[in-house]
Protein backbone atom coordinates (compact mmCIF):
# COMPACT_ATOMS: atom_id res chain seq x y z
CA UNK A 1 0.00 0.00 0.00
CA UNK A 2 1.39 3.24 -1.04
CA UNK A 3 0.91 5.45 2.44
CA UNK A 4 1.09 8.90 0.84
CA UNK A 5 -2.27 7.91 -2.06
CA UNK A 6 -3.88 5.03 0.14
CA UNK A 7 -3.59 3.16 -3.26
CA UNK A 8 -2.24 -0.28 -4.04
CA UNK A 9 1.59 -0.34 -5.30
CA UNK A 10 2.20 -2.13 -7.94
CA UNK A 11 5.41 -4.94 -7.44
CA UNK A 12 8.57 -3.78 -8.74
CA UNK A 13 9.10 -7.06 -10.26
CA UNK A 14 5.96 -6.81 -11.98
CA UNK A 15 7.04 -3.16 -13.32
CA UNK A 16 9.71 -4.52 -14.71
CA UNK A 17 8.04 -7.53 -16.16
CA UNK A 18 5.40 -5.03 -17.24
CA UNK A 19 8.07 -3.26 -19.17
CA UNK A 20 10.17 -5.62 -20.64
CA UNK A 21 6.49 -6.85 -22.19
CA UNK A 22 6.01 -3.20 -23.77
CA UNK A 23 9.39 -4.00 -25.30
CA UNK A 24 9.71 -7.08 -26.74
CA UNK A 25 6.25 -5.67 -28.24
CA UNK A 26 7.21 -2.68 -29.99
CA UNK A 27 5.35 -0.87 -27.65
CA UNK A 28 6.91 2.43 -27.20
CA UNK A 29 4.37 4.22 -24.81
CA UNK A 30 4.05 1.20 -23.02
CA UNK A 31 7.56 1.07 -22.46
CA UNK A 32 7.60 4.74 -21.35
CA UNK A 33 4.23 4.31 -19.25
CA UNK A 34 6.58 2.27 -16.45
CA UNK A 35 9.43 4.97 -16.55
CA UNK A 36 9.20 7.72 -13.74
CA UNK A 37 9.25 11.10 -15.63
CA UNK A 38 12.86 11.45 -14.84
CA UNK A 39 14.22 8.06 -14.90
CA UNK A 40 18.06 8.11 -15.44
CA UNK A 41 19.32 5.31 -17.52
CA UNK A 42 23.19 4.19 -17.68
CA UNK A 43 24.30 2.69 -20.88
CA UNK A 44 27.87 1.38 -21.28
CA UNK A 45 30.06 4.79 -22.33
CA UNK A 46 31.46 2.51 -25.47
CA UNK A 47 28.00 2.42 -27.53
CA UNK A 48 26.82 5.34 -30.05
CA UNK A 49 24.12 5.68 -27.57
CA UNK A 50 26.19 5.14 -24.16
CA UNK A 51 26.01 7.30 -21.10
CA UNK A 52 24.02 8.62 -18.32
CA UNK A 53 20.07 9.69 -20.34
CA UNK A 54 17.92 11.47 -17.52
CA UNK A 55 14.02 11.66 -18.22
CA UNK A 56 11.64 9.70 -20.29
CA UNK A 57 12.02 11.55 -23.63
CA UNK A 58 15.81 11.41 -23.32
CA UNK A 59 15.70 7.85 -23.48
CA UNK A 60 13.07 7.40 -25.86
CA UNK A 61 15.09 9.74 -27.86
CA UNK A 62 19.05 8.68 -27.14
CA UNK A 63 18.58 4.60 -26.65
CA UNK A 64 15.09 3.44 -28.21
CA UNK A 65 15.83 5.77 -31.29
CA UNK A 66 19.33 5.23 -31.93
CA UNK A 67 18.46 1.10 -31.54
CA UNK A 68 15.59 0.71 -33.63
CA UNK A 69 17.13 3.36 -36.36
CA UNK A 70 19.68 1.20 -36.95
CA UNK A 71 18.30 -2.48 -35.99
CA UNK A 72 15.04 -4.55 -35.69
CA UNK A 73 14.99 -5.26 -32.07
CA UNK A 74 14.02 -9.06 -31.08
CA UNK A 75 13.27 -10.00 -27.27
CA UNK A 76 13.49 -13.60 -27.18
CA UNK A 77 13.61 -13.78 -23.30
CA UNK A 78 13.36 -11.91 -19.89
CA UNK A 79 13.91 -12.73 -16.49
CA UNK A 80 12.97 -11.22 -13.31
CA UNK A 81 15.16 -11.26 -10.16
CA UNK A 82 13.46 -8.98 -6.78
CA UNK A 83 16.31 -8.37 -4.57
CA UNK A 84 16.81 -6.09 -1.36
CA UNK A 85 17.91 -3.52 -3.40
CA UNK A 86 16.10 -3.19 -6.70
CA UNK A 87 15.15 -5.29 -9.47
CA UNK A 88 17.57 -7.25 -11.95
CA UNK A 89 16.43 -7.95 -15.42
CA UNK A 90 17.94 -10.20 -17.88
CA UNK A 91 17.10 -9.67 -21.18
CA UNK A 92 18.28 -12.01 -24.38
CA UNK A 93 17.64 -11.21 -28.14
CA UNK A 94 19.00 -10.37 -31.64
CA UNK A 95 19.41 -6.77 -33.04
CA UNK A 96 19.44 -7.09 -36.80
CA UNK A 97 21.32 -4.15 -38.90
CA UNK A 98 18.59 -2.69 -41.21
CA UNK A 99 21.58 -2.04 -43.63
CA UNK A 100 23.73 -5.28 -44.09
CA UNK A 101 21.32 -7.62 -42.57
CA UNK A 102 24.06 -9.14 -39.72
CA UNK A 103 22.37 -10.23 -37.01
CA UNK A 104 23.92 -9.72 -33.50
CA UNK A 105 22.53 -12.07 -30.40
CA UNK A 106 21.93 -10.26 -27.15
CA UNK A 107 22.51 -10.22 -23.64
CA UNK A 108 21.67 -7.37 -21.02
CA UNK A 109 21.60 -7.17 -17.12
CA UNK A 110 19.78 -4.17 -15.88
CA UNK A 111 19.48 -3.40 -12.68
CA UNK A 112 16.29 -1.50 -11.95
CA UNK A 113 15.60 0.84 -8.71
CA UNK A 114 11.55 1.09 -8.67
CA UNK A 115 9.22 3.15 -6.50
CA UNK A 116 5.85 4.09 -6.89
CA UNK A 117 4.98 2.02 -9.58
CA UNK A 118 7.54 3.56 -12.14
CA UNK A 119 11.09 2.49 -12.78
CA UNK A 120 13.37 5.50 -11.74
CA UNK A 121 16.58 4.07 -12.56
CA UNK A 122 18.11 1.62 -14.42
CA UNK A 123 21.85 0.47 -14.84
CA UNK A 124 22.26 -1.45 -18.18
CA UNK A 125 25.55 -4.14 -17.83
CA UNK A 126 26.94 -6.22 -21.80
CA UNK A 127 29.25 -8.50 -21.58
CA UNK A 128 30.47 -7.22 -24.95
CA UNK A 129 29.61 -3.72 -25.04
CA UNK A 130 32.68 -3.39 -27.54
CA UNK A 131 31.73 -5.97 -30.05
CA UNK A 132 27.80 -4.42 -29.90
CA UNK A 133 29.51 -0.94 -30.51
CA UNK A 134 31.43 -2.46 -33.42
CA UNK A 135 28.13 -3.93 -34.61
CA UNK A 136 26.31 -0.73 -34.46
CA UNK A 137 29.55 0.86 -36.70
CA UNK A 138 29.25 -1.48 -39.46
CA UNK A 139 25.47 -1.13 -39.71
CA UNK A 140 25.92 2.32 -40.16
CA UNK A 141 28.38 1.76 -42.82
CA UNK A 142 26.46 -0.42 -44.19
CA UNK A 143 24.03 3.04 -44.58
CA UNK A 144 26.17 5.15 -46.98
Amino acid sequence: MNERTGTATEDPADVVRGLYEALAKGDVPGVLARLDPEVVVDEPGQLPYGGVHRGREAFAESVLGAMTGYAEVAVTGAEVFAGPTGVVGRLTGALTARSTGEVFPLTMLEVHQVEGGTVRRIDVHLKNPHELAAFYARAEAGRS
